[in-house]
């Protein structure tokens, strides 16, 4: 039996699935306590240990690794423009797995290098301009950044005629250049950029996370963990060479302190009267909601809806919601059997995940031109999807999923939001998207044929008429 052991360092957890690659089969999965800050082989031999009792002693297996420890991929973003160069670098980084905890527009002042070195991201990625466009904006934010007391790693994917002085001003520092993230006005090409991301993730930051004293593994920790669901996502739906994929999906994993949405699609408006405005979108797409979470960032589903709405949804007064509320956030590792606290994880879960998915999907708003009605479209028409593949621990463990789903669907009430209008939804209950994304990489036909057969559709949902 050729076994292969599948691994995520989490921040919090970390996972191990073993898949019998002869049969195409999941053998077991287990979980334990990262020992990221101790020694990380702690916590991988707890965690193999537990999946030996469920399947046995396994005497010769390889390994492949994946990792979001120590708050994942910390980036820092400056570009021009902020809803062009700006979020052509955002998608960039997003695509490559990383957590951008800022994104800095224009020029960047004296203030704001003061908080990126309070941040101290793992790398910085300055963009600025198109090819032949403005060089200003981004060789001041180069001197600004020589400035920086902290030592981070600097990836320069802007105007290429800026490439030679950005390199001078900055030679005192770590600096790699790749092509320009947006090189024309409206054009995406940030696949340069993600190479490098992943390729400084590989050599440097998993050393910063210790977790390079798993010595056998370090020739196996191919990514970030965004970046290994990105590519069970991608697989899963475009197939490979004679194995069919089950066409354009959208994904939700619904966690304590974020909430990740993933979509495989084209997006484009669907009418000739549509009128699309913005930067291009890319076909894979990730976007990641920093203050939307089950725990951590429970407060920030409440501030974004109200407590108004939490106590009507849960049928608890406003006082007893907000009390029990604010003993999660500081409880995070709890999970009540209580009917009141499941009650309350159901409304955050319905609420964060409508969030999410409104601000992942595109708009469509009504406008008059001089031929008449027309309309604008902004970001990704998702309406059309199919499948919604679902989840991370706060969903999939979930009595009522469909219930909680249904939020991300297309709502009339709200008809400017572009989600998805009938879906299936596809539940990850043993939690293997990010191993398939890393099996996907030596055994694309294995993982996904393992993805068809495990990905379970949630028995509860309507077949019909989705639609809110």
């Amino acid at each position: 039996m050729k076994v292969i052991l599948l691994i995520d360092f989490g921040s919090t957890f970390t996972k191990v699935t073993a898949v019998d690659l002869k049969n195409e089969i999941i053998l077991g999965c287990a979980s334990s306590f990262t020992t990221v800050n101790s020694d990380i082989n702690e916590g991988l031999s707890n965690t193999i240990e537990k999946l030996e009792q469920k399947i046995g002693k396994l005497k010769d297996y390889t390994c492949l690794a994946c990792s979001s420890a120590a708050g994942g991929l910390r980036m820092v973003i400056s570009g021009l423009v902020e809803n062009v160069t700006s979020k052509a670098a955002k998608e960039a980084c997003l695509g490559a797995g990383a957590k951008v905890l800022k994104t800095y527009s224009y020029e960047i002042s004296e203030e704001d290098l003061d908080e990126i070195d309070k941040i101290n991201p793992e790398i910085f990625l300055l963009c600025g301009g198109t090819d032949g466009g403005d060089k200003k904006c981004i060789l001041h934010n180069a001197n600004m950044i020589s400035k920086s007391k902290s030592n981070f790693p600097i990836i320069i994917a802007g105007n290429k005629e800026a490439n030679y002085k950005c390199k001078n001003i900055l030679k005192n520092k770590e600096i790699y250049i790749v092509d320009n993230v947006m090189p024309e006005f409206g054009k995406l090409n940030i696949h340069s950029a993600q190479n490098k991301i992943r390729e400084i993730f590989l050599k440097k930051i998993i050393y910063a996370k210790g977790i390079s004293k798993v010595d056998t593994l370090i020739s196996g920790i191919l990514m970030p963990t965004p970046s290994s669901v990105l590519k069970a996502l991608e697989l899963l739906s475009m197939g490979y060479e004679e194995e069919s994929g089950i066409g354009e999906l959208m994904a939700i994993d619904l966690g304590g302190a974020t909430t990740d949405v993933y979509s495989v699609a084209e997006g484009y408006p669907q009418d000739s009267n549509i009128i699309y405005k913005g930067i291009e979108e890319p076909y894979i797409k990730r976007t990641v909601e920093g203050d939307i979470g089950m725990r951590y960032s429970i407060e920030g589903v409440v501030e974004e809806v109200g407590i108004d709405k939490i106590s009507q949804m849960t049928s608890l007064s406003k006082e007893k919601a907000s009390q029990m509320i604010q003993y999660l956030k500081n409880n995070p590792y709890i999970i009540s059997k209580e009917k009141e606290f499941i009650n309350l994880d159901l409304a955050i879960a319905a609420k964060a995940v409508e969030i999410a998915t409104k601000r992942h999907c595109g708009t469509k708003e009504e406008i008059y031109t001089s031929n008449g009605l027309a309309y604008l479209q902004k970001g990704k028409d998702l309406t059309q999807i199919k499948n919604i593949i679902v989840t991370g621990g706060s969903l999939i463990h979930l009595s009522e999923t469909y219930n909680v789903i249904k939020y991300a669907l297309y709502d009339t009430n709200n008809p400017t939001s572009l989600r998805p209008k009938s879906s299936e939804i596809l539940v990850d209950k043993k939690y293997i998207l990010y191993a398939m994304g890393l099996l996907s990489q030596l055994y694309p036909k294995i993982a996904i044929r393992i993805m068809k057969k495990e990905l379970k559709y949630d028995g509860n949902q309507k077949q019909k008429n989705s639609e809110r």
